[in-house]
């Protein structure tokens, strides 16, 4: 779907695009957004609100280091 002729790149950007558009194109009046009980309300900055960080264990993050080396390794090599 075409939202002023721009395609947003993910659902939650395209929330943004229309609060920004709801309120007149001005970030500061989508900042100010009176409208608490609209279902966008939490993603009107164009972030979701409930996705949580994730958190790697220093094997993960050892195992993610050590593919990332061979992999490196593999492109050199073609």
């Amino acid at each position: 779907m075409d939202v002023e002729g721009k395609k947003p790149t993910n659902p939650v950007k395209a929330i943004r695009e229309f609060c920004l558009g709801c309120v007149g194109n001005s970030s500061n009046e989508v900042k100010m957004c009176p409208s608490v009980k609209c279902p966008l309300y939490p993603f009107r900055f164009g972030k979701n609100p409930y996705r949580t960080k994730r958190e790697m264990s220093e094997e993960q993050r050892e195992a993610a280091a050590e593919r990332l080396r061979k992999a490196r390794e593999e492109a050199r090599k073609a």
